[in-house]
């Protein structure tokens, strides 16, 4: 299964979890999977269809443009990685 690596604004949803493993074979899979665990999670990280405005996704050591449909496999690592701000 996917391990979902939770950024620390997010673990009070999760118990205090860092990491966790759900079923999925999209990142929309995998957001779903973690929203039956973790009810509130997914507002967190979607509107609507797509991934929360300032917030990418990487999958493994990639990041990737296809959001919630980007793909994938059983032993990948999900990265939710809020935008950060600075000047």
């Amino acid at each position: 299964m996917p391990i979902v690596f939770i950024p620390t604004p997010w673990r009070d949803l999760t118990g205090g979890l860092a990491r966790v493993e759900v079923e999925g074979r999209t990142v929309g899979e995998v957001v779903e999977a973690l929203e039956h665990r973790f009810p509130g999670i997914q507002q967190r990280l979607c509107r609507g269809d797509s991934l929360a405005p300032g917030l990418q996704v990487a999958i493994g050591d990639a990041m990737t443009t296809r959001g919630l449909r980007a793909s994938v496999q059983p032993e990948s690592e999900v990265h939710f990685l809020p935008a950060i701000g600075g000047g």
